[in-house]
């Protein structure tokens, strides 16, 4: 392998806000520390996260953001070498395979999370895969720079690797996808049917996805469909219902429709349980993916008895909504939230795609129109993920 270049090109965020502003610059190439793993990245997707963040909405940011970068370890820290035999017992529920040493060359993926503590309240529950909500946030694009660059750096006792042998068949542009936006709806099914989460969604019963059409939503629906629910989805417009049904959804509500607007005065929830069978009771569970309080005020009342409201898509600051406290102690509906997945929750997920189950649907982008890309995500107008090739910057 070559050695690295002493500068790379990266998309910089100049300026967060709606739209935010972003330039091409040449940054120089960062050295590893003792235990960190310099990664080459081939290719980014971009994320609704990476939106929200560029707007401002989610705080403060590094200048690089992007989370689902695929490439390879270009360079190792000084102490890597000896750092890995140790990685087993690093107290995570999830770690990957550590067996073998890391090298040069191996595939790795960069994704929300970059490294966990180990030590606090949430890292320490591990019967909730709590790593994900570590007290220190580590996020890409928050804590560290992001993927939206060829070179990043990442702890290697986190790092995320791609075996060969089970996923040298995926290419990079079907893997890339699944660092966020897929494993976050694998990992908001995999918990609604858990031990952990209740485990009181079984295949067969009916689920709604609101904001089916979206980067996580396309995904919900087709992760649903393909673990064996009965799917619906919902989002605004004909086309995007058109999507949603490629993914597998089995029936589409368009909430600007007339059938979602005079369905018994019940607006989009009637229209949703009027398709769950004879007794139109509702569906086990809502995935809200859409970024919208309305989503979720009206996802409430789609539910069926014992219902769960499952959280993902995150409104604005001043996206609220109400609940009155007889929704949960006369329905015993249950609300809750699911945060991206853990690296062995991404490999599950990816074990779906290596199979032909889940196809993440791309489309070629270049990093230079960083701008009109996120605005074209905000606005809806892209079906499944833009995908940068790095290599082309």
């Amino acid at each position: 392998m070559s050695e690295p270049a002493k500068t790379y090109k990266a998309a910089v965020l100049t300026a967060q806000g709606t739209p935010p502003t972003f330039t091409i610059q040449s940054l120089p190439l960062p050295q590893p520390g003792p235990h960190e793993v310099l990664v080459r990245l081939r290719l980014t997707s971009l994320c609704g996260t990476d939106c929200s963040q560029a707007a401002g909405h989610l705080g403060a940011t590094r200048p690089v953001l992007g989370h689902e970068g695929v490439g390879e370890i270009a360079a190792l820290g000084s102490h890597v070498a000896a750092l890995f035999t140790s990685l087993s017992s690093f107290p995570s529920s999830s770690s990957t395979d550590t067996s073998a040493p890391l090298a040069l060359g191996q595939r790795v993926g960069v994704a929300w999370t970059r490294d966990a503590c180990g030590t606090c309240a949430y890292c320490t529950t591990l019967h909730h895969d709590g790593e994900t909500r570590c007290v220190r946030r580590p996020h890409s694009g928050q804590a560290c720079d992001g993927t939206f660059a060829q070179y990043t750096l990442v702890p290697a006792r986190y790092l995320l690797r791609i075996p060969a042998d089970r996923f040298g068949a995926v290419p990079d542009e079907l893997v890339a996808p699944v660092l966020c936006g897929g494993v976050t709806a694998y990992k908001a099914l995999k918990t609604l049917g858990s031990a952990a989460g209740g485990g009181q969604l079984s295949p067969g019963q009916w689920i709604a996805v609101s904001g089916a059409s979206g980067g996580v939503g396309a995904f919900a629906v087709a992760f649903g469909r393909a673990m064996g629910y009965r799917v619906i989805a919902v989002d605004a417009g004909r086309d995007k219902g058109e999507y949603a049904l490629q993914e597998g959804a089995e029936h589409y509500v368009d909430i600007t429709g007339d059938e979602a607007n005079q369905q018994d005065g019940g607006g989009v929830a009637s229209a949703v349980k009027a398709l769950t069978g004879v007794d139109k009771l509702g569906v086990a569970a809502v995935i809200v993916c859409a970024g919208a309080a309305a989503a979720y005020q009206s996802a409430v009342e789609m539910l069926a008895p014992f219902g769960t409201l499952m959280c993902v898509g995150i409104p604005p600051p001043e996206g609220v909504f109400s609940l009155h406290p007889l929704q949960f102690i006369g329905g015993g509906v249950r609300v809750m939230g699911s945060s991206v997945g853990t690296r062995r929750d991404t490999l599950e997920a990816l074990e779906f795609v290596s199979r032909g189950l889940v196809t993440p649907a791309v489309q070629w982008a270049e990093l230079k129109d960083m701008e009109r890309l996120m605005d074209h995500v905000v606005a809806g107008k892209v079906r499944g993920k833009y995908v940068i090739n790095l290599d082309k910057v």
